[in-house]
């Protein structure tokens, strides 16, 4: 039997490290293509590396060349034009395009729970979320009038060690430590997921070259529910501290830091909650044992490893002041 050839479009990513390393151990033939700049998470052992700038057709078709794969995933798409770009360059070159959208494009607010690969696709409050729903729209037209043979996977909040997923990284941890207070949006009680990303890798695998996956849009997520409080809370347990909440509006956080409004009034501040059946039926037998409080421990410990990964940003930190100055109880 042939070996199996991937090209993954990114690879050093927060999700697309260990799907690569875990392609790498199933025997695929692994190929990253990326810009070669310098990442927190080195290349995979056993993959081939190629340089090329996703964002750019151009480069993207010059570095693949005549090059032909069973399986291509792109990490690195976020617009509708990238996305019908790599229509026109792998149609007949690669048996499955996965493309990495985002559970963010669903409905906000949500209308029902739990989120189903169903639920519409419409946030009006962030810009990354309607452009992955576009992006989307191109792929399945091209599904359905071409054959293109897209399968859609739609991640939430996913993390590693070296991703924080509180506001703020780490410049709110070390509030934590210094025993000032952080801000947590909203009352501190809607649900949250987060999935580990080695959690997450197996499920992903489980989708290159099934062809239940093609012409299908699926997510992966967790099912254990958070409130942020919670999340907050293992966190300082993982760091030796009990952490001061201040609770603030998301609207009001938002308006004194404008660049978190997307991500915060488009995605965080609501509570979710997914139904994960898809995944199960198409990768039997796939868990996401990796509860938070093993993975808060796990943050902790890889920033505290080395002083460079702890990095206060003292620009947001003034702004956190502010806002607990101006809104907090």
């Amino acid at each position: 039997m042939a070996t199996r050839r991937i090209l993954i479009i990114g690879g050093t990513g927060t999700i697309s490290s260990p799907i690569s390393r875990l392609a790498v151990e199933r025997g695929w033939d692994v190929t990253l293509l990326n810009r070669g700049t310098q990442s927190t998470r080195p290349v995979v052992e056993g993959a081939r590396s190629l340089v090329g700038d996703a964002s750019d057709p151009a480069s993207l078709r010059a570095a693949v060349g005549d090059e032909e794969f069973d399986v291509v995933a792109n990490f690195r798409s976020f617009l509708p034009a990238q996305a019908a770009a790599d229509v026109e360059l792998f149609a007949g070159r690669t048996g499955q395009y996965v493309y990495i959208s985002s559970a963010s494009a669903y409905q906000k607010p949500i209308a029902q729970l739990p989120i189903v690969e169903s639920t519409p696709l419409h946030n009006p409050f962030w810009q990354y979320s309607r452009d992955k729903a576009a992006s989307e729209a191109v792929l399945m037209d091209a599904y359905r009038e071409r054959g293109f043979p897209v399968t859609i996977v739609r991640p939430s909040h996913t993390y590693d060690a070296a991703m924080i997923p509180l506001d703020g990284g780490w410049t709110t941890l070390q509030r934590m430590r210094e025993g000032r207070p952080i801000v947590i949006h909203g009352d501190g009680t809607s649900w949250w997921a987060l999935t580990h990303a080695r959690d997450l890798a197996p499920a992903f695998v489980g989708l290159l070259g099934n062809p239940h996956a093609l012409g299908a849009a699926v997510h992966i997520t967790s099912e254990e529910s958070l409130t942020w409080d919670a999340i907050a809370q293992l966190l300082g347990r993982a760091l030796g501290v009990e952490p001061t909440i201040v609770h603030v509006a998301s609207e009001a956080i938002a308006a004194v830091r404008p660049e978190a409004a997307g991500g915060l009034l488009g995605d965080k501040a609501h509570s979710v909650r997914f139904d994960n059946s898809r995944i199960r039926s198409l990768v039997p037998g796939w868990v996401a044992p990796t509860g938070f409080a093993e993975g808060a421990r796990e943050i902790v410990e890889w920033h505290l490893a080395d002083p460079e990964r702890q990095r206060v940003d003292p620009e947001l930190d003034a702004a956190l002041d502010r806002i607990i100055e101006r809104f907090g109880a």
